[in-house]
């Protein structure tokens, strides 16, 4: 199951998880976000490949538009699917303390 919403001072805040089965209601609702995002991560407990689509779509169609996406939050296990991935390379992302 996944949560998606607006959080505090504009984040966006992910819970659960981002995966096949929830990746078209996820783009669906950042498709709607420009600029700088903040991708408020500290809830999100998985991503499988199908997510990483998600927000690597998000960030190229956000840097077309002079913005980024940036990761917050992301748990040790979370960040260890983006460094294999190699995304930490393509997004600014912070762990969760």
């Amino acid at each position: 199951m996944l949560n998606i919403g607006f959080g505090p001072a504009g984040t966006v805040l992910v819970e659960g998880r981002l995966d096949a089965a929830q990746a078209a209601a996820a783009q669906s609702f950042l498709d709607a976000v420009s600029g700088d995002v903040t991708l408020d991560c500290t809830t999100l407990d998985y991503i499988s490949s199908a997510g990483l689509g998600v927000l690597l779509k998000t960030q190229k169609r956000l840097r077309a538009n002079a913005g980024q996406l940036r990761l917050t939050g992301v748990k040790r296990h979370v960040h260890d699917i983006f460094r294999y991935a190699g995304f930490d390379q393509i997004f600014e992302i912070s762990a969760a303390p």
